[in-house]
């Protein structure tokens, strides 16, 4: 796994999500360095990790991430903040705490559970992936922007950094779909043991702010925080997300 490190301070470990790879975290990255050594994960099968896995597993990623970092906030988003949340519920001594953005502990909606998106999203895009990859992939960033209040910028960075470390692995994106459809870890955030941030995009289409709300109550010393944006705020609201970071790394990390 390709893992980057660059600026000088606290530590801090950013993990993407699907299809992309760490280069998407560009805005907010420029808003940290001068403030924390961040490490810039890509997942097996993205960006600029040559690794091709047969299927994801995020426990593994998890684990294996937490092997090559120091003591740290884990900043995690969408299936990046579920990787995020294996380290933490393994007990792996390098989460400090969380900062999830956009993430649900269970993604699509069920008995119960109206915080998520129909199976049939992940569904189609499975089949479309294996039709037309490109086309598939542009059609999910254009969900991931839809909302925001920036969204055609932010669909524009969205485009612009998807490709520029070659194409994701095929497998991998749909490993990646079967853990969005599939995963549920809504028992298991009362066991979180450290602090966690929830910070969500109140026109998100794929993530409802509900989810967010729910899983910060559902946490153990859990916050919230939302934003008028899309599921991929740290774009049009970098500054912002950068320092709700800070004030929580503050209030949790530094103690």
């Amino acid at each position: 796994m390709h893992i980057e490190t660059k600026g000088d301070g606290p530590d801090l470990v950013l993990v993407h999500g699907w299809a992309m790879h760490s280069g998407i975290f560009a805005p907010l990255t420029r808003a940290l360095a001068d403030r924390y050594r961040l490490h810039l994960v890509d997942l097996p099968g993205h960006g600029a990790s040559p690794e091709r896995p047969a299927t994801l597993d995020l426990a593994d990623c998890a684990r294996r991430i937490a092997e090559r970092v120091p003591r740290a906030l884990w900043i995690g988003w969408s299936l990046g903040g579920l990787v995020c949340l294996h380290a933490a519920l393994q007990g792996q001594a390098s989460v400090a705490a969380l900062a999830l953005i956009a993430t649900n502990p269970r993604f699509v909606i069920g008995e119960n559970w109206p915080h998520g998106v129909a199976q049939s999203v992940f569904s189609d895009f499975a089949t479309g992936l294996h039709r037309d990859y490109r086309r598939t992939i542009e059609r999910f960033l254009a969900l991931e922007a839809h909302g925001s209040e920036h969204a055609l910028a932010e669909l524009r960075e969205l485009k612009a950094h998807v490709f520029d470390r070659g194409e994701p692995d095929l497998q991998a994106m749909c490993s990646g779909l079967d853990l969005l459809a599939g995963e549920d870890l809504r028992l298991q955030l009362a066991q979180l043991a450290v602090p966690s941030l929830w910070m969500a995009g109140r026109r998100d289409r794929l993530v409802p702010a509900s989810a967010m709300q729910w899983a910060a109550h559902a946490a153990r010393s859990g916050r919230y925080l939302d934003f008028s944006a899309g599921h991929a705020p740290f774009i049009g609201h970098a500054a912002a997300i950068a320092d709700a970071i800070d004030h929580f790394h503050h209030a949790t990390v530094l103690p």
